[in-house]
């Protein structure tokens, strides 16, 4: 479908009648068995619509994120909402103790990760990077902005050859490859991932970097040693607001004196609560896990131990990361069939159409934050020149 003005949009019912809202081309059409059916799904709750979008009982084609906003703008809070509001509250707040986590953790990240490699590969960059990327024009590819992003974090940490570099929660290999093939550090990378970690480890070896970085399929709470430089990225998300100071008295431990800790990952702002959209994720996107605010990851660094060095928001990088995901979805839809089928196919279709939106509008945010362990040298850069060389 072509793009169109974002106002205006088409219902089309399958007795054949069709009505035009707006002037001009429209950017997006609903598909729907009758105007009854639209009229329900355009003011009804949130999740309700969802769960009728990936069944199957209505389509929409053309400018997806459009449709939301739309859906947003139309949405009338009722009692259903407020259900899925205080169920989605108390899913949070019932998550596993961080002493018995494992297991569930490795249940939760199979279910989001260990889909299919060649469902991801259809729509990730060629170096399957699932995380926000660094744009430093608009017009860049998703492949040069996960690069940029890349090269951003190395930066940040200050990697330099001969440092032991760790990425908890590593992916398909992206980052640590990166940091030993450009920055000559000796990486060690840990996933929870079965399908991620063979990806990965094949990756390595493609690249002639075997003796320069190790993949571990393992939680990243039984690595052992330390390490000079410590990123964790698109990972905490999955951590819970009740185990923010666990996570980071693990992560503290690991890193040696003066070293340097990256934290990349989405945040909720203060004024923004729980709603239909979390429950939503909760349930078919990713299980177990929850956006804790600023303030309260600042908060659980500092008391773990933590010096905060440097915070920057990424929220316009992440809006446009997910616009290019969700452009290569539709672009690829027939391929990404071919690996997951349709309800997954939409589920991760609408997750990535929303959190755009989100991204967009500022009820989402993504922050990475740099911070160090302190220590008696005292090694610390006196501007942030270092970063953007």
């Amino acid at each position: 479908m072509k793009s169109g003005h974002p106002d205006t949009y088409e219902v089309i019912c399958q007795d054949g009648r069709q009505v035009t809202y707006g002037e001009g081309h429209p950017a997006f059409r609903f598909i729907v068995k009758d105007l009854d059916q639209f009229h329900r799904l355009i003011h009804g709750d949130p999740y309700t619509t969802a769960i009728q979008f990936i069944d199957g009982r209505f389509d929409i084609q053309g400018d997806l994120i459009a449709a939301i906003r739309l859906k947003a703008a139309m949405t009338r809070r009722g009692l259903k909402s407020a259900l899925a509001s205080s169920l989605a509250w108390l899913a949070a707040r019932g998550l596993t103790p961080w002493s018995q986590a494992q297991g569930r953790d490795v249940r939760d990240i199979s279910f989001h990760y260990d889909r299919s490699n060649e469902f991801y590969r259809a729509f990730l960059d060629e170096r399957m990077v699932y995380s926000c990327a660094y744009f430093r024009q608009r017009n860049e590819t998703i492949e040069e902005a996960q690069l940029g992003k890349m090269d951003h974090i190395c930066k940040k940490l200050d990697l330099r050859p001969g440092d032991r570099f760790l990425d908890v929660g590593s992916g398909w290999g992206g980052l640590v490859i990166r940091a030993a093939g450009k920055f000559g550090a000796v990486a060690t990378g840990c996933t929870l991932s079965h399908e991620q970690a063979q990806y990965a480890s094949a990756a390595v070896a493609g690249a002639g970097l075997q003796k320069k970085v190790v993949i571990r399929e393992c939680d990243f709470r039984l690595v052992e040693g330390q390490f000079d430089k410590i990123a964790s990225v698109g990972m905490f998300e999955h951590v819970g607001r009740r185990r923010l100071r666990q996570y980071f008295r693990t992560i503290y431990a690991l890193l040696k004196d003066d070293g340097l800790f990256l934290n990349h990952g989405i945040i909720r702002p203060e004024c923004v609560k729980d709603g239909p959209e979390t429950l939503f994720l909760q349930r078919h996107v990713f299980p177990g896990g929850e956006l804790a605010h600023l303030s309260e990851v600042v908060r659980a660094a500092e008391l773990a131990g933590f010096e905060i060095l440097d915070v920057e928001n990424l929220r316009p990088h992440y809006a446009l990361t997910c616009r290019r995901w969700v452009e290569r979805l539709q672009q690829n839809a027939v391929e990404c069939r071919r690996h997951v089928d349709s309800r997954s196919y939409k589920t991760w279709l609408l997750y990535l159409a929303a959190s755009a939106f989100s991204f967009e509008t500022g009820s989402t945010e993504i922050h990475q934050i740099l911070m160090a362990k302190r220590g008696e040298s005292h090694k610390r850069r006196l501007t942030r020149d270092y970063m953007y060389v």
